[in-house]
């Protein structure tokens, strides 16, 4: 049904898959609950079909399948924990599958859980036996430290007792301490018992740490500290930490009890010492082997999680591909509604008519292999929704369908202006970037994009670089219109060649060398293609240039918003829609050509001619004094009556768009309306087409005339101003291409030529680096966006006002590859 409507509204024209969007169908599924998760895997499989949301009123907890869901997502949860674990141990997933395709997803639940219980159980482990490790190392170097302390300080007392007791054998003298032998016959059971704590404390907080000490104590503690030569793991956190050993002496529980609050408080560790050297070595050695001890279990336990993160990564990315899609065909089964038998779900979505068969022979396969009973049954729904739209593009239109659908997506099978895109927009780009040097700099560029293809589509690349390689066809043709351009424009870098055939002018006597055309002769046949090197570097080329590029720009403007009113034509000849062919159509191509139309014939008539008429007096005073005659500034005989009746289309043409069409309108909704509500639904496409090319005026039963009189003056006024704004917009492509060369020619000149004139090596070498940097910098970076830029505004704005609505909505079909590009 879809299909004989849409050929008997395409008229003879044949079909064009880009021109226009796909010819939509919105269809209605039955589906057993028993095939339904095969049937919906298959036509993700597929790709063809847009699902509705039957389910919109409900919450997702509220949804048929919402537990298998949450089971997907707690699969998917640890499918990124292994990930994560991966990316720790420096491993990356094999895209390689080593196991079969068939996997059961209630066994690789099972399985993961299996897996992640033992990734988590070795983790516990390793960071436990990592800690004990950490914690005996740091043990075994306060062992040291402290010990070298206590042996240092016992050496120092041994000498001063052997000093005490040889002054003690070797005579009294004067310098004797009067009350050293009551001092020394004390009783020992007086003496004080000094208590004291030893650790690791991090540098950084050392000093504060003596100074809280001295404070809280009063200074009746000894602090002695010693740094560690190189990092420590901490325990704790597990970084590596610079700290310092210290050894703390005090006197009574009460300073012992402060000490270690403000060694907790500093997050100081404290171990154990024994002053007895004997049993300080036996430690020292017991904490040696349980180190090696512990570094062989770690060793082993590391080596066990490598493996198992190995054979996970090996089979990473089929145990991914199948949880993303379980998830995507489960997320749709949720938009499908249960019938009320509760034995069928019911779905509705749009796809294209082409793809009926292939659809049905999905649903066919999908209630074989699942041996159901009765198969889906798929069925055509009429309706007045908007269809949305569907372009089938590849790796090479699919760009400049981006760059339109940028601006706004076709409205269902309107003209599409991606095809005239993709030759317009690299032209006009390359009219303003004509250097056939800098062209084929650009097309080098892109063949680099171009020959490794599949390589750089396999790996994930950067904002910019993915963009840039998106767009690669685009820049190829670019690149490809520049050059040939360039040869239009003869330019190389700025430098003129012969490239076609000698000058066709010489200089009649040497002195016609001083940068003028005075004293030039044609002596030879006309520079067959581009322009003649001749005319760079003297004094006409910029007037003569500006000239040129100046009228070529008009040109090319007209030609192009000529186009865009012609496809308003073919838009209204596809909808039927006669009030815009006679109302629309015809009044802007009058109106335009009149004046505008009308200018570019008359540069033309100029350029074949060789006359010196002012076509700016010309247009002026067609307007200012229509009457008045043209004197010098006559191109033809009868040009004063042609531009009077031009000027009185043009005004005519003016009320002609204005005035008819909110009648003829009114009255189309009065007939339509009268006597009857509901209309035939053979005709309900027809109806849906005629309520969308009317602005939706018919989709209410009150006729706001004034509404549509407004929008009518408002289209109108934006029209007769577009019509002269457009023109002069297209003047941006005069302006750029001589910045662009008047740039690439102060580069050369400045820069190269200064350079090479110097005669010396260091300054051509540092000229020739400025050069390149300028070259590549400004005008092929720069220059290439600004003017990649202008021509985006020539299309959206110039080109398409003139017929696009841009009003649609993309076809996005359920497809396992777009889920897992979202899910990523």
């Amino acid at each position: 049904m879809g299909e004989r409507v849409v050929a008997g509204r395409g008229g003879c024209w044949p079909p064009m898959d880009l021109m226009r969007s796909e010819a939509m169908q919105l269809v209605q599924l039955i589906i057993p609950i028993e095939s339904a998760h095969l049937t919906v895997s298959y036509l993700g499989d597929l790709a063809l079909l847009q699902f509705k949301d039957l389910n919109a009123d409900k919450s997702p907890f509220q949804r048929t399948y919402a537990s298998q869901l949450k089971k997907c997502g707690e699969m998917a949860r640890k499918l990124r924990f292994f990930k994560e674990q991966m990316s720790k141990a420096g491993l990356t997933p094999s895209f390689k599958s080593v196991t079969a395709p068939d996997v059961n997803v209630d066994d690789l639940e099972v399985k993961l859980g299996d897996l992640e219980a033992e990734l988590v159980e070795i983790n516990a482990n390793g960071e436990k036996l990592q800690r004990d490790y950490s914690e005996l190392l740091e043990y075994k170097i306060v062992l040291r430290k402290v010990g070298e302390f206590f042996h240092l300080a016992q050496s120092r007392a041994t000498q001063q007792q052997r000093e005490i007791e040889s002054e003690h054998y070797g005579g009294e003298s004067i310098d004797t301490p009067l009350l050293r032998d009551q001092e020394m016959a004390a009783d020992l059971s007086k003496q004080i018992k000094l208590g004291f704590l030893c650790g690791l404390v991090p540098r950084d907080k050392s000093v504060a740490f003596e100074r809280i000490l001295f404070r809280a104590t009063r200074g009746n503690v000894f602090l002695k500290q010693a740094e560690v030569e190189q990092a420590v793991t901490d325990p704790t956190s597990g970084e590596q930490v610079e700290k310092n050993v210290f050894l703390v002496f005090f006197s009574g529980d009460r300073a012992k009890n402060k000490i270690l609050k403000i060694c907790e408080a500093f997050g100081a560790t404290r171990y154990a010492f024994n002053e007895d050297l004997g049993k300080q070595a036996q430690m020292i050695d017991e904490v040696t082997v349980r180190l090696d001890e512990l570094k062989t279990t770690i060793d082993v336990g590391l080596h066990h999680r490598r493996n198992l993160l190995r054979n996970i990564g090996d089979q990473f990315e089929q145990w991914s591909r199948l949880v993303r899609k379980e998830k995507a065909v489960y997320h749709t089964l949720n938009m499908l509604s249960l019938d009320v038998t509760k034995k069928c779900l019911v779905a509705e979505g749009w796809c294209p008519v082409f793809a009926t068969k292939q659809i049905q022979d999905a649903l066919q396969r999908a209630a074989n292999d699942s041996n159901a009973q009765i198969g889906a049954i798929l069925q055509a729904l009429h309706t007045k929704e908007l269809p949305p739209t569907y372009f089938r593009t590849n790796k090479v239109t699919s760009a400049f369908q981006e760059i339109v659908d940028a601006y706004g997506v076709a409205r269902y099978q309107e003209a599409n202006p991606a095809v005239f895109t993709i030759v317009t927009f690299p032209f006009l780009f390359a009219v303003m970037f004509g250097d056939w040097g800098h062209g084929i700099c650009l097309l080098l560029a892109t063949l680099v994009y171009i020959v490794r293809e599949k390589k750089f589509s396999g790996q994930k690349l950067g904002d910019i670089t993915e963009m840039t390689f998106g767009g690669r066809y685009v820049i190829l043709l670019m690149s490809l219109f520049s050059i040939y351009t360039g040869l239009i424009y003869n330019e190389f870098f700025s430098v003129p060649f012969e490239l076609f055939a000698p000058s066709a002018y010489a200089c009649r006597d040497f002195s016609c060398s001083d940068a003028t055309t005075a004293g030039l002769i044609k002596v030879g046949e006309t520079y067959p293609f581009g322009l003649d090197p001749v005319w760079h570097g003297t004094r006409s080329e910029l007037p003569f240039l500006n000239s040129l590029k100046m009228k070529m720009s008009i040109l090319l403007g007209v030609a192009q918003m000529n186009l865009g009113i012609i496809l308003s034509y073919f838009n209204a000849k596809f909808f039927r829609n006669i009030i815009n062919i006679w109302f629309q159509f015809i009044p802007q191509m009058i109106f335009l050509n009149s004046l505008f139309g009308y200018l570019s014939l008359l540069i033309l008539v100029k350029w074949c001619t060789g006359s010196q008429a002012d076509l700016y007096h010309v247009m002026i005073y067609m307007f200012l004094s229509p009457t008045d005659d043209l004197g010098e500034n006559q191109l033809f005989p009868g040009q004063k009556t042609v531009q009077l009746v031009l000027l009185f289309l043009a005004l005519v043409a003016v009320p002609w768009m204005l005035l008819p069409k909110p009648f003829l309108l009114k009255k189309q909704h009065e007939e339509r309306h009268r006597g009857h509500s509901y209309v035939q639904l053979e005709t309900s496409e027809d109806t849906f087409q005629l309520e969308t090319n009317d602005h939706g005026t018919h989709e209410h039963e009150e006729f706001e005339f004034s509404e549509v009189f407004v929008h009518q003056l408002i289209h109108t006024i934006e029209f007769v101003l577009g019509a002269v704004s457009n023109t002069a917009s297209y003047l941006r492509l005069w302006a750029l291409s001589l910045a662009h060369s008047e740039l690439s020619s102060v580069f050369y000149d400045k820069v190269l030529r200064l350079a090479w004139g110097y005669n010396n090596v260091i300054i051509l070498i540092v000229g020739i680096v400025i050069f390149v940097c300028a070259t590549v910098g400004v005008l092929l970076v720069m220059e290439t966006l600004s003017a990649f830029l202008h021509a985006l505004r020539l299309h959206w704005v110039e080109f398409q006002n003139k017929f696009y609505e841009g009003d649609g909505y993309k076809f996005y079909p359920f497809s396992f590859a777009l889920a897992g590009d979202e899910e990523e």
